[in-house]
């Protein structure tokens, strides 16, 4: 695939930070972590991957906006570009050992996601997307599954731990969601789900309570991958609610549906 070179920009620095993140996931014991809130721990990895990110980026465009999640944003001259960059996505995932985590890159232009990548180290697995360029794996072009039936589908998700989200209503959508589906996976980091269903791997996903540096990089993959996002209600306005569903066109609207039926009354 030919790659622009804001997008190549982006994934050297996707790269460059994850092979930090691949030397502190090898000593994963050895990390120190502290405890940013319930059940959401921050290490020094992760604080270390931003640094590489934010440097990487504004060497390239130095006029460039950049939000990221572990420091304050940088208002940028230029005014219409933001870098928006989650530099651990599945940051439990990557402290616990588990193979799962990524960094995710998007570029906004004007208040629209322009380009994309996402990548976990961990299985050297590069998604990249620019708007109408098309999505791609290792530069191999991926398109979200074709199912068409919820029944033969397996759904990605997002489920509120300690001290995050409402768990009473996410135990009915579940529920609703469960009596549907083929099967119902939740892997723990959003980026990588939403890659997952760019890439067919998953039918479809959807959660709550989630950042714009969650999603950003995973939602232009989607689109550029064939594929349909909204938030909850149907609408665009996925990085004010932080709620996300995405799959293709049908089974993302089958998805919503389910999500919000009524609970039966007893």
């Amino acid at each position: 695939m030919a790659r622009s070179a804001l997008l190549n920009v982006m994934v050297q620095s996707a790269i460059k930070a994850g092979k930090s993140l691949a030397r502190d996931f090898g000593e994963v014991q050895n990390l120190q972590v502290s405890v940013k809130g319930p059940g959401d721990f921050v290490s020094q990895a992760d604080f270390r991957a931003e640094k590489i990110v934010r440097e990487e980026l504004l060497k390239a465009r130095p006029t460039y906006g950049f939000l990221g999640e572990e420091s304050e944003e940088i208002k940028g001259t230029d005014g219409a570009h933001r870098w928006i960059v989650d530099p651990l996505d599945g940051t439990t995932n990557f402290l616990h050992g588990i193979p799962q985590f990524a960094v995710s890159i998007a570029l906004e232009r004007n208040g629209e996601i322009v380009a994309g990548v996402i990548f976990n180290p961990a299985t050297d697995e590069l998604y990249t997307t620019e708007k109408g360029g098309g999505a791609f794996l290792n530069d191999r072009r991926i398109r979200v599954g074709a199912r068409k039936v919820l029944s033969d589908c397996v759904i990605g998700c997002g489920v509120p731990h300690l001290g995050r989200g409402q768990h009473g209503k996410f135990l009915v959508e579940l529920r609703h969601v469960m009596g549907e589906v083929s099967g119902v996976r939740r892997m723990g980091a959003a980026a990588l789900d939403l890659a997952y269903v760019a890439a067919g791997r998953l039918d479809g996903f959807w959660e709550t309570g989630l950042n714009i540096w969650d999603i950003a990089a995973g939602v232009l993959l989607i689109r550029e991958a064939g594929g349909f996002v909204s938030d909850m209600k149907g609408t665009q306005d996925m990085f004010e609610t932080g709620a996300v569903i995405a799959g293709n066109e049908y089974i993302r609207k089958a998805l919503e549906e389910v999500i919000n039926r009524p609970v039966p009354k007893a």
